[in-house]
């Protein structure tokens, strides 16, 4: 078994519940390690796949157990990973269970806002949405109508503008942040990142 880095494009993390519907419940960016937790764990509980067209690397389990106990800073960073990980899946847990349409859809858009400028591939105000309308109803646990009635509310009301279905642009960004109920501190972000004042 292995663990794959995310080289470029994005994947998700996924569950399908018995009535065959799929919950998205994570989003993974170039250069983050998709399945760590699955060099210990022996079997997968969720299932794994790209989103977009994309690179990975695989990592056999064994290695980055080595490396894990070889290398102590490799080892705590690897512990870091997951436990953000752990937090930003907690994060959502709140929107889906208790936040309304909108600021469910603000939030998802506020956290891709941070972390993809963070990673280099999008601005706080701009960037390119990877997820389809129906991807981001399964990610919010919305419908894919519900998903587009709220990103049009969100452009009536001048938070969000999309000259193209996948480009967002964001006019005001705390505005949108406030309508998201978004807090960064569950990213574990450098406290120096402009988008966090």
């Amino acid at each position: 078994m292995s663990s794959c880095v995310l080289l470029d494009g994005y994947a998700v993390r996924s569950k399908i519940v018995a009535t065959g519907h799929r919950q998205i419940v994570a989003i993974h960016i170039k250069g983050e390690v998709v399945d760590l937790q699955n060099s210990l764990l022996t079997v997968s509980d969720h299932s794994v796949e790209m989103l977009t067209l994309g690179r990975i690397a695989m990592i056999p389990r064994e290695e980055i157990k080595r490396i894990a106990f070889e290398r102590p800073s490799v080892g705590r960073a690897m512990w870091m990973d997951t436990l953000v990980d752990a937090s930003i899946f907690r994060e959502w847990v709140c929107n889906v269970g208790r936040r309304d349409a909108r600021t469910r859809v603000a939030h998802l858009l506020c956290e891709f806002s941070l972390r993809l400028k963070v990673a280099g591939i999008g601005t706080q105000t701009g960037y390119d949405l990877p997820m389809t309308q129906e991807q981001m109803a399964d990610a919010t646990g919305l419908t894919t109508v519900h998903v587009n009635r709220t990103l049009k509310a969100l452009e009536r009301d001048g938070l969000i503008d999309r000259a193209h279905p996948r480009v967002i642009r964001i006019g005001d960004w705390r505005k949108l942040a406030d309508a998201g109920d978004f807090d960064s501190n569950y990213l574990h972000l450098h406290r120096d990142e402009p988008a966090l004042h």
